[in-house]
């Protein structure tokens, strides 16, 4: 896949989800800067740059906060069939208290998230046969408390693989799977 993106004249910004080793923790991949912030590259895959979190970018001039990472609501499955699992999938609590600093200090245009404030959780997406009181839901919890300072303007995530788009409190929420939108 990485072969075949590197050979498409585009540039793929991604974030960290779950189900994937961070960044960070991948020997190939090297720091640089990219829109104002921290990044992580591999020479062999320039165009295909991963954002580091809690970083603060400016894209098309728009103050963009970067936070990746969710749970995998199947867990013990991808462990009982000895499948990758990587314990590190959810921001950390220092990541955390960097981007709830970031957001009580700086103005910022648009939060780019994997998953999103439990809150605007698309629930009609949930699989039925996923006991959701058995989900880790503290990413998303700690969501809903950066959310609450209502100090960003749009909010982009994905995980739930829908698309949707919401407004509260005159802020644009925006949950994309298929959906394109520019920036």
């Amino acid at each position: 896949m990485k072969r075949h993106i590197s050979n498409l004249p585009i540039t793929l910004f991604c974030l960290h989800g779950n189900h994937e080793a961070r960044p960070e923790t991948i020997s190939s991949y090297e720091l640089s800067t990219f829109f104002g912030g921290q990044v992580y590259i591999e020479k062999s895959y320039p165009n295909i740059i991963f954002a580091k979190d809690a970083e603060i970018y400016d894209i098309e001039g728009k103050k963009t906060l970067v936070i990746g990472g969710a749970y995998s609501i199947d867990k013990d499955y991808r462990l009982t069939m000895g499948y990758k699992w990587f314990p590190d999938e959810q921001p950390t609590k220092e990541l955390k208290n960097k981007c709830m600093d970031i957001v009580n200090s700086k103005k910022i245009d648009i939060i780019l998230s994997h998953t999103g404030p439990k809150k605007f959780e698309p629930v009609e997406c949930f699989l039925p046969f996923v006991d959701q009181t058995a989900v880790d839901k503290t990413t998303e919890e700690f969501l809903d408390k950066l959310e609450a300072v209502k100090n960003y303007n749009q909010w982009y995530f994905g995980h739930y693989h829908t698309d949707k788009k919401l407004l509260a409190d005159n802020k644009e929420i925006n949950i994309l799977f298929n959906d394109i939108k520019e920036f």
